[in-house]
């Protein structure tokens, strides 16, 4: 009994009226193209838009009148005034959208003529290009091209105003329509210029991070369940092993007790402490695809100079490597980008000599964590400590956290107002944060200039479609250390505590979610098979479709023939192809205009054999007529040639559908039936 309710629905689908039928398709293809700005859209503007539709299909399955315009109005105005209470403006992007959409819903209630319904699909089309305001993703763009097709369909449906056509066939009719616009749309896609104010639409909105200008403790441990990607890379040369790959974030030298911040140094810059980057070894080249991130930075493979083959290029941006060692922008990264860079591996970086610009780098705030800074004094005053240097204190450090029964953990818990105190002497439980925190305090309590770093480490063990993915639950933070004679120097206290997450890249990995948990029982690796498989998909359509930009045009051109492409060689080959598909278009539209359909070729031919013949027919009579006509004229003789005409006359009228094309070879057996009719009579 149920499994037949389904099919009862359909049939009362498919008895409606074709207008309540084509309505409601309309309204379906509507909604369909509306729905994804629900999701940043208020909440009335959605809720008065669903309502209004179904408002209108109501209407059409129960043959109500459509309300006056005098109403339609009075929902306009409340429309508008919603608008301005939410958006406090009627211009712009949030307030036009919202506008669209509800102006959209609006006018399906005056749904009168043929004229409304176009105006309501040119609507929609409109309504879809803005959807890339907010997304130019994948999903997004198959999305909406579903609703471009929905959009054709309904407008298809539109201009065939006779009989009942079905659904799927005016479907056929606007994919094939569609089809044919795919090699103009490459076309521009591929040629038209890129134009910064136009081609420079956020993508997929305001971006997430993993990384802050700031770092409270938990923070980053909170990251670790966040699965989403946070950039690219690939190698051109070897591969660096897991426990090279620290890419460099802000750099946090303040603090307060609990939280980090950039450092805001009290001297004055001449005193401040330099970059002084020195390089060993080969460069390692490498390609980076860094996903939007709302901050002024590039976490960068440590360390990448700036120097010319080696410093990233971004058109448009203002690059700038801090003293810290931090690549910096001009503005947050809200676009996804594509940089080449070259990293050195081997290098070291800072003051070699002592300066007074460090002293900055060993304050910390008074009457905060006195048990830690009573312990490292402690660990001060011991016999050898006192005249030690920074490598020898940190490596005792270290072992006090290899052998104190510290926990590498993502739920340490929270942690009270003196933190450091009871991460590092009560529970010794933390993540990243809490070990690369604590030590620094330590080490700055035996004045010795030290500083958090945070950024990214290590990647997904196997790279997909030849690229690496690092994700937001890589994010991790160490410490560096001022070492005299050799300057900063890294320190990785997690490496103390949990040594596979540095050198094997073994993240923790919270609990997974019901349906996870669901798919992992079944197949451990198919939730990972199916996240792959779809990233690669993506990583290509943010490769080649999203990162197209002026410079592969210009590359395009020059593997074209031209040796100093510009924009007007651009224009010209853009307007050369233009005008041939132009050509190209007219010729056929010629052609189609005078190609005659093969029935009525067939109808013709018929005609002259038997006017040949001397049947006494005409140009509009049909076969079942011709073969009457030819009876009479050759009697029995005609039977067969007759018979073959009635055949033709049931195979042209008998179906339901459009025409098929005539049967290949009746012509030829219906020419050997004409000699022996005559030739039997005679």
């Amino acid at each position: 009994m149920t499994a037949a309710i389904p099919l009862l629905t359909r049939l009362r689908v498919l008895q409606l009226p074709r207008e309540t039928r084509d309505t409601l398709f309309h309204l379906a293809v509507i909604a369909l193209a509306i729905a994804p700005h629900t999701l940043h859209l208020p909440l009335w503007c959605g809720g008065m838009a669903a309502a209004l539709l179904l408002w209108r299909g109501h209407l059409a399955l129960t043959g109500g009148a459509l309300p006056s315009r005098w109403l339609v109005a009075g929902l306009l105005l409340v429309a508008g005034a919603l608008t301005w209470w939410s958006e406090r403006t009627l211009l712009g992007k949030e307030a036009g959208i919202t506008l669209l959409v509800v102006l959209m819903a609006l006018k399906t209630l005056e749904l009168r003529a043929r004229r409304d319904a176009l105006v309501v699909f040119f609507l929609g089309f409109f309504l879809v290009l803005t959807h890339f305001l907010y997304s130019q993703s994948l999903l997004t763009g198959l999305w909406l091209l579903i609703s471009v097709w929905g959009l054709l369909t309904a407008l298809t449906l539109a201009h065939l105003p006779v009989g009942r056509p079905p659904l799927w066939r005016a479907g056929k009719v606007a994919a094939r329509a569609a089809a044919l616009g795919v090699p103009l749309m490459l076309v521009l896609f591929v040629l038209f210029p890129r134009i910064g104010p136009l081609w420079g639409l956020p993508q997929d909105a305001q971006g997430r991070t993993g990384l802050s200008g700031s770092l409270r403790l938990g923070g980053v441990a909170s990251l670790a369940e966040d699965d989403s990607i946070a950039l690219r890379l690939r190698f051109f040369g070897p591969v660096p092993s897991p426990e090279q790959m620290y890419f460099r974030g802000p750099v946090l030298g303040g603090f307060n007790g609990r939280e980090w911040t950039r450092l805001q140094s009290s001297f004055a810059p001449s005193l401040r402490p330099p970059l002084q980057l020195e390089v060993r070894g080969q460069p390692l080249r490498y390609e980076m695809t860094l996903e939007p991130s709302r901050l002024p930075l590039l976490p960068l493979l440590e360390m990448t100079p700036n120097t010319p083959g080696s410093a990233p290029e971004l058109p448009g941006w203002q690059l700038q490597l801090r003293q810290d060692g931090q690549w910096q922008l001009d503005r947050p990264l809200i676009d996804r980008v594509r940089v080449q860079a070259s990293a050195h591996l081997q290098h070291r970086h800072g003051p070699r000599e002592d300066i007074v610009g460090l002293r900055d780098l060993v304050d910390l705030p008074p009457n905060t964590n006195p048990r830690t800074l009573q312990w490292a004094a402690d660990l001060r005053a011991r016999p050898g400590n006192l005249t030690a240097d920074a490598r020898s204190l940190a490596n005792q450090v270290l072992r006090h956290i290899r052998e104190g029964g510290y926990t590498y953990t993502l739920e340490p818990g929270p942690y009270d107002e003196n933190a450091i105190d009871e991460f590092w002497l009560d529970r010794k439980l933390g993540f990243c944060e809490h070990f690369a925190s604590a030590f620094v305090v330590v080490m700055r309590a035996m004045d010795v200039p030290a500083r958090i770093v945070t950024g990214y480490q290590g990647t997904d063990p196997q790279p997909q479609d030849g690229w690496y993915v690092v994700r937001q639950r890589n994010a991790h933070a160490w410490a560096e250390i001022w070492v005299a004679g050799e300057g900063w120097v890294r320190v990785d206290p997690t490496t103390a505590v949990a040594p596979d997450r540095v050198q094997r890249g073994n993240r923790l990995a919270p609990p997974p979610g019901l349906v996870a948990g669901a798919v992992n029982a079944l197949d451990p690796a198919l939730a990972t098979r199916l996240r792959d498989a779809w990233e690669i998909v993506n990583n290509r359509w943010n490769q080649w479709v999203l990162n197209y930009s002026r410079g592969q045009q210009f590359d395009l051109l020059r593997e074209l023939g031209f040796e100093a492409p510009s924009w007007r060689d651009l224009a010209q080959l853009l307007g050369v192809l233009l005008a041939s598909a132009a050509l190209v278009g007219a010729s056929w539209a010629w052609w189609d205009r005078r190609r005659q359909d093969p029935w009525l070729r067939l109808q013709q031919q018929v005609l002259q054999r038997l006017r040949a013949l001397g049947v006494d027919v005409q140009p509009h009579h049909g076969p079942r007529e011709r073969a009457q006509r030819l009876r009479a004229a050759l009697g029995e003789a005609g039977v067969e040639a007759a018979a073959m005409l009635d055949a033709l006359d049931r195979e042209r009228y008998a179906q339901s559908g459009p025409p098929a094309p005539p049967e290949r070879g009746w012509w030829r057996r219906f020419q050997g039936a004409l000699p022996r009719a005559v030739k039997s009579r005679a």
